[in-house]
């Protein structure tokens, strides 16, 4: 997987971990196994901040997710919103100009958003995190991507197999696929 999210070039992290409380039992571990220069985002439903303490520690880019103050407060390297809260970027981005924001994106509409530095456009592919849930697939995804303004990762449902099928992307972000 490290290998073929690298294959899609660019200046931010080409992998990423997506913490997930459900689907991740160990995120420290994931993270230790990440190659170096790879980025995090922390999830969590409880613990948010001893796990962003933590994962602040390691040899990683930190995103917090959700929560723009805990994320100042722990000199992480950015956050992560949610596509409902991506019109935020603009207020986080003034504030705190060198912060990184990403943000979630479900459409094409969505990854036009301003102030974010970076989407993540999900599902590419069928996912366990949203069961049921419509994926968007290979061909359409990788037309978002390359019409977007700025870099896009690819998440849900990515393995080593499916990630030969991207193009048009930042990098990829996963959860499952990068459990050992």
């Amino acid at each position: 997987m490290a290998r073929a999210a690298k294959a899609l070039g660019g200046p931010l992290p080409a992998l990423v971990l997506m913490t997930d409380d459900a689907r991740l039992d160990d995120p420290l571990a994931a993270a230790h196994a990440l190659p170096k220069g790879s980025m995090v985002v922390a999830r969590a439903r409880h613990g948010l901040e001893p796990l962003a303490r933590a994962l602040l520690k390691m040899r990683c880019t930190v995103l917090i997710a959700g929560d723009p103050l805990l994320a100042v407060r722990l000199g992480a390297h950015g956050i992560h919103l949610p596509e409902a809260r991506a019109g935020e970027a603009a207020y986080w981005c003034a504030r705190f100009p060198d912060m990184l924001i990403t943000a979630s994106a479900h459409s094409l509409h969505a990854l036009a958003r301003d102030h974010v530095d970076a989407f993540f456009l999900s599902p590419v592919f069928e996912t366990k995190s949203h069961p049921g849930r419509a994926a968007l697939g290979a061909a359409r995804a990788n037309l978002m991507a390359r019409q977007a303004r700025v870099p896009v990762y690819a998440l849900g449902g990515i393995d080593a197999r499916k990630a030969a099928l991207l193009s048009g992307f930042r990098g990829i972000a996963a959860i499952g696929a990068l459990v050992a």
